[in-house]
């Protein structure tokens, strides 16, 4: 595997790491980068050097605009129905690869291997909603007027590009390659630099299943690509998933530029907890939620508002927290800077009044000092004026803020500037309807901890999480991957005219 994504690793080039230098996917084959900069891929769970990853230049990106623009006729034209086989074969050697790919997703990552295990599981699930495209794309005939009809049909955009994150170095690139790819586009694929390696293996198993080249290539690099992916005239459309930071600016950029472009930025998820809510049920969820992927994932539980007297609850998560173990069931924050940022937010928490019922900092794994591990944290009596409670913190934190009822909760959960996902915990009926009319969020859960949709309904925010029109992933992902082309066909002079003829 080793010499299949990575230049081999010789005697010249053991700095590189266990993988040696990254090479780029262009035309179907790994070649190599003229980049004089490169960045260490190191791993999570121990601190260990894993791979060089060049900064591409221009000049790599033009090569696989090029291989994809040479691609984009034929594939095109290739009917639907044959393009999805290639989707099914994918699905199938997923499938056979699956504990492989997620070991790597580990590796690179810092994810527990059941959650790696998970993340392949989606995109499995990401690949067969794909293959059901033919049925979901079939278009439109009417017979207008005697003798002319109008029909509609999806045709691919083009040359897209997509850009993607460190959290999912595999699920996040299978929101968009199966779906883009199997409506006929070609695609430009820009990993995170910090995990650039799962990528490169699903470009081996595309090939595998028989995508031609050219039709999928990989670019690496850091801001200088996602800078030219933006600018190039070459690229018709580009999709993001990162921060509201980044987001902003990556579709800024690209519209200036007359792309279309859907990016996905940050969050800060609110479960809303009634005194009615189900204990164990409420504490488990709250618990998982905040903890699953290392808190790492912009769906994660980020500050939970206790309606009223929810104390017994609150002590049951900090029991269930307390079964959380770093190395054991909680994998690795991505790097040391991530550490460190998320100590300072629970310690200026703390300095500022809040109280810890959980700490978390200072957590380590035997034999694996080197490795980027924070344990679960809780934090009690936070006020919606501290960083804490209004920053996307993405760690294994909960800051739980008290309101006396659930209009409070709900003016709490408005004012973020974010809008991906809101919860809320209860047993009535009423209040759920009420916390799915008001809440100011694309995805909302009833007793659900992370209320992430399952395909085919799609995966999206709203406000600061999200910038451009449509989702990223299920059903609504076609209107961002097709033009819609509109005919009006006749063919019987005989038949008269009218004013729809």
């Amino acid at each position: 595997m080793q010499t299949a994504i990575s230049e081999p690793v010789t005697s010249t080039s053991n700095a590189a790491g266990k993988y040696g230098r990254i090479k780029n996917f262009i035309d179907g084959q790994f070649t190599g980068s003229a980049a004089t900069r490169s960045i260490p891929v190191i791993s999570p769970l121990d601190g260990a050097l894993l791979a060089e990853m060049p900064c591409s230049s221009a000049a790599d990106l033009d090569a696989a605009v090029r291989s994809a623009r040479t691609a984009f006729p034929r594939w095109s034209r290739t009917p639907i129905k044959e393009r999805v086989q290639v989707f099914f074969r994918y699905k199938y050697l997923l499938e056979k690869n699956l504990q492989e790919l997620a070991a790597l997703v580990s590796e690179e990552n810092g994810k527990t291997m059941g959650e790696a295990i998970a993340e392949i599981e989606k995109c499995i699930e990401l690949t067969e909603f794909a293959t059901s495209l033919p049925q979901l794309v079939t278009g439109e005939v009417l017979e207008v007027s005697k003798g002319v009809e109008c029909r509609t049909e999806h045709a691919a955009v083009g040359v897209v590009a997509s850009i993607v994150p460190f959290n999912f170095p595999a699920m996040v690139p299978n929101w968009t390659i199966p779906n883009a790819l199997a409506l006929g586009n070609c695609m430009i694929l820009k990993p995170s630099e910090k995990v650039p390696l799962s990528v490169t293996r699903i470009a081996l198993l595309l090939k595998e299943a028989g995508l031609p080249d050219g039709v999928l290539n990989i670019v690496n690099g850091d801001r200088e690509i996602v800078e030219a992916i933006c600018d190039h005239p070459g690229i018709e459309a580009v999709s993001f998933v990162g921060s509201t930071k980044i987001a902003k600016i990556v579709y800024q950029r690209s519209t200036s530029h007359f792309k279309r472009c859907l990016a996905l930025g940050g969050a800060k998820n609110h479960l809303l907890v009634l005194p009615d809510a189900k204990p164990d049920m409420t504490a488990q969820n709250v618990a998982a939620s905040m903890s699953g992927c290392a808190g790492q994932r912009c769906m994660a539980a980020s500050a939970m508002v206790a309606v009223g007297d929810v104390d017994a609850i609150i002590d049951k998560i900090c029991a269930e927290a307390r079964k959380i173990v770093p190395g054991t069931n909680l994998g690795a924050v991505i790097d040391k800077a991530a550490k460190e940022r998320i100590t300072r937010y629970i310690t200026e928490a703390e300095e500022q009044g809040a109280k810890i019922l959980v700490d978390g900092r200072g957590a380590t794994v035997p034999g694996k000092e080197n490795g980027t591990y924070i344990g679960p944290t809780v934090i009690d009596q936070v006020t919606p004026d501290m960083a804490i409670a209004k920053d996307e913190v993405f760690g294994p934190v909960i800051s739980i803020l008290h309101v006396n009822t659930l209009d409070e909760a709900l003016a709490i959960e408005n004012a973020s500037p974010y809008g991906n996902a809101a919860s809320v915990f209860t047993q009535n009926g009423s209040y759920a309807r009420y916390v799915i009319d008001h809440a100011s969020a694309g995805m909302v859960g009833i007793n659900v901890g992370v209320p992430v949709p399952r395909e085919p309904f799609p995966f999206g925010g709203w406000n600061e999480s999200k910038f451009g029109v449509g989702d990223i992933t299920g059903k609504s992902s076609i209107e961002f991957w097709t033009r819609l082309k509109k005919s009006t066909v006749k063919w019987n002079p005989e038949a008269g005219t009218n004013w729809m003829s």
